[in-house]
């Protein structure tokens, strides 16, 4: 089978496209061009993996390029996407264009190409605040940052074309992804470079928010059992653990470990709008346990000190001093 997977530059998607070519799969990494010819964590994959992709350089906003990269695969995985919350207050135009453009770009490519699966990228996000718990698929979605909507508003436009024009679509809801490789404007990477560059006061925002922290490599499994059962056609699936922690508590776990000294502070700048802060994440498993092979493997214990080596060993890639949107 030869997939795409868009956004395989990024954080998630290189997992990905490192655990599909070791699985046997052929894999066309779609990558955002750029003059630097800069694949990114691509360009950190062994020559062992990166002689069996084939990169494709381009913009997902862009339907001419997605066409030209939906070409003679069986199967999309779409991840790329605009991310960052706070981002998305001052720049919300390319979180359209981005999120919900690039989205019906692939949708339209795949249909005119009859393209076999499709796989979309939700967010538990979407969900916004948990008005129960734990989550699972039928809770109402709530926009509570421009980022949020537009990944609603992407998922709304997989489930159309699925109705509409019965594209095989099934839209894939991680929560929170955390691991190596993950940017700095993600909490976990936060706290942890700032202990690894020896703060003693480390920065955050709310400490009081909860949320369902899934391993890298649970969730990029999470995505391949879904791609290889044959009852998620038409489905919404959420990947969780189905445990939650608060940052708070999080934060002194990784203090323990790290360097028990230091202290925790409220930035102001890290602090979303009050009616925008999601307050609690915890999501339900029972689907995806249902439908597929995948179990979670990894505990947050054993995930946490993974990451923690990795950001040891490629601290000087990432920006210390600054918050990072």
């Amino acid at each position: 089978m030869k997939v795409l997977v868009t956004g395989s530059d990024g954080f998630i998607g290189s997992h990905l496209t490192e655990e599909l070519v070791k699985k046997g799969y052929q894999v066309r990494a779609f990558v955002y061009y750029n003059s630097f010819n800069n694949w990114g964590w691509l360009d950190t994959l062994s020559k062992d993996i990166m002689k069996d992709v084939e990169v494709f350089q381009g913009d997902i906003r862009d339907p001419n390029g997605v066409e030209e990269a939906v070409k003679g695969v069986d199967a999309v995985f779409h991840l790329a996407a605009l991310i960052a919350i706070p981002f998305s207050y001052h720049s919300p135009d390319t979180y359209v264009d981005t999120n919900i453009k690039g989205t019906l770009n692939i949708l339209q490519a795949a249909k005119r190409h009859d393209i076999r699966r499709v796989f979309v990228t939700s967010t538990s996000e979407v969900y916004g605040t948990a008005q129960y718990v734990p989550i699972d698929e039928k809770h109402p979605f709530q926009g509570q940052s421009p980022y949020s909507a537009t990944k609603i508003g992407a998922d709304r436009l997989a489930e159309s074309f699925y109705r509409s024009f019965g594209l095989p679509v099934t839209i894939v809801r991680p929560f929170n992804t955390y691991g190596p490789r993950q940017s700095a404007r993600a909490v976990i990477p936060t706290i942890i470079t700032q202990l690894l560059a020896g703060k003693m006061e480390i920065k955050l925002g709310s400490l009081t928010p909860t949320r369902d922290f899934n391993y890298v490599k649970d969730t990029v499994n999470g995505f391949i059992s879904i791609y290889e059962s044959d009852k998620t056609v038409g489905e919404e699936i959420n990947i969780a653990t189905q445990k939650e922690i608060s940052i708070g508590q999080l934060a002194e776990e990784l203090i323990r470990q790290i360097n028990p000294e230091a202290k925790i502070v409220c930035d102001e700048e890290r602090l979303r709008p009050e009616k925008s802060e999601v307050n609690r994440l915890l999501g339900c498993n029972e689907k995806i346990m249902q439908l597929t092979e995948w179990r979670p493997q990894y505990s947050l214990e054993k995930g946490l000190k993974d990451t923690i080596v990795f950001l040891k060993e490629n601290l000087d890639k990432y920006k210390i001093d600054i918050y990072n949107l």
